[in-house]
């Protein structure tokens, strides 16, 4: 990539990371201000103020407020833009961190231990105090910030437009970011791109805005088209870029809330089981040593999130002679190319196992619309060939599990219904993703570790 390009991306990540120092900045602020009050009210009460009985009372308020505050965004992008709307959610968590508070005390028998009437005042108290450092410390931030917190991508696919000399401006044709549907490779380019940046506004033609729609929707971005005339097919909203009007085709599925909570969640069990599960991925790894020579790991490209292409690991179950890098030739019953332990680890799903690997990287998730080989096929044809919204399917991480897998949609995909079956699957979870569903999933694998279709 250019020198220019590369400090475009390293501008736009140095903002991002900003931002993050920002919101954990935000939290700690609060933190302080509630260990501060309950300090002071808890100490006036007792008549001590280096009485530890305050903060003790503070530490399980600030656990059940920073649970409802992240889960209501508290520490987000609107906290910093519109600290006003941020403060009266601010307000809105502390009630309902204490109806939690009363609740837990009551159930653990130790309401009689806390004095109410401090304990109320100070949640009262913590409760402005938090909703009043919004303002102030916004304006500290964006005073840092130049009043710029978000990385802004223009696209010039064939159109002439005017932006500020600040702005990341890229052109399609010298970037080889013309949209093309059928060009996974010209998708990873604009995947690669995108990463880095929070909003990409498109100024094309308006022939090539359906193409731009499908493409910004598997692109895990909020993403705009500047197209002239008015289309409103796929619009879900209007904003406005350099003083022109926007159409907005496309937003991140999750919210930063949603994608910690789900990054936490596979790394709480990610770790643990890696570490569990070596001595059986020991074994083996001997094994497939002893069976056949070769590498113990299988790397192969697969599309992964923002459509951007990465290398999944998996126990090799084939002869390496015979292995397809490509994905073109499905597995099947009586595949001559799987070897005994491979038709074990395959069978078991085993030879899954290393891809917990690839969760702890970064480059999947425990749950998640399954990763293709660019060369898989259905009724002969590409996947992408089959349905163009296959693209859109790579918003989120790719995942292990996913809940086509939980319905049975695994195998070889030897005809068009058998992609159209997974990839309604899904679309479905990740239009409707929750939490709850995602625990779900995972315990639903359970029931189809061993498949008839694994093979």
């Amino acid at each position: 990539m250019p020198t220019t390009e590369t400090a475009k991306l390293s501008t736009a990540t140095s903002k991002r990371l900003f931002r993050l120092h920002s919101y954990v900045g935000l939290m700690l602020l609060d933190c302080a201000l509630i260990v501060m009050t309950f300090l002071v009210v808890e100490g006036l009460a007792v008549n001590s103020l280096t009485s530890l009985h305050g903060v003790n009372v503070a530490a399980m308020v600030i656990l059940i407020y920073l649970c409802i505050a992240i889960n209501g965004q508290a520490y987000s992008l609107e906290a910093l833009q519109f600290p006003n709307v941020a403060g009266g959610k601010a307000l809105i968590h502390m009630i309902l961190t204490m109806l939690a508070s009363h609740s837990f005390l009551y159930f653990a028998h130790v309401g009689d231990q806390i004095s109410r009437l401090p304990f109320t005042i100070s949640i009262v108290i913590s409760a402005f105090l938090l909703a009043a450092a919004r303002r102030p410390y916004a304006s500290y931030v964006l005073r840092i910030a130049r009043g710029d917190l978000t990385n802004d991508l223009l696209i010039k696919d064939g159109v002439a437009f005017e932006a500020q000399p600040h702005a990341h401006v890229v052109d399609a044709v010298e970037a080889h970011l013309q949209p093309d549907l059928n060009d996974p490779y010209m998708l990873h380019r604009l995947g690669c791109w995108l990463q880095s940046f929070d909003r990409v506004v498109i100024a094309c033609p308006a022939e090539n805005a359906a193409q731009w729609r499908l493409l910004l929707q598997g692109a895990n971005i909020q993403g705009e088209i500047i197209i002239p005339g008015i289309d409103l097919s796929g619009v879900i909203g209007v904003g406005s870029f350099e003083n022109r009007s926007t159409q907005i085709v496309s937003k991140g599925p999750l919210s930063m809330a949603n994608r910690a909570q789900k990054r936490i969640f596979d790394l709480a069990i990610t770790a643990p089981a890696l570490i569990l599960l070596a001595p059986l991925m020991l074994i083996v790894a001997i094994a497939i040593k002893l069976e056949s020579p070769g590498p113990v790991f299988f790397l192969q490209d697969r599309v992964g999130r923002g459509n951007r292409l990465f290398k999944i690991m998996k126990f090799r179950s084939m002869r390496d002679d015979l292995t397809d890098h490509s994905g073109a030739i499905s597995a099947s019953r009586d595949d001559l190319r799987i070897t005994k332990v491979g038709a074990i680890i395959r069978r078991t799903s085993i030879d899954e196992l290393p891809q917990l690997i690839n969760v702890l990287r970064g480059d999947m998730s425990l749950v998640g619309p399954r990763p293709h080989a660019l060369g898989s096929t259905a009724g002969n044809k590409p996947f992408w060939e089959v349905s163009q919204l296959y693209w859109c399917r790579h918003s989120l991480k790719p995942g292990i599990t996913g809940l086509a897998q939980v319905r049975g949609f695994r195998g070889a995909t030897e005809q068009a219904q058998d992609l159209e079956n997974r990839l309604r699957a899904d679309l479905e979870y990740i239009q409707n993703w929750s939490f709850m569903r995602e625990v779900l999933i995972l315990l639903g694998t359970l029931r189809v570790l061993v498949h008839k279709n694994a093979f």
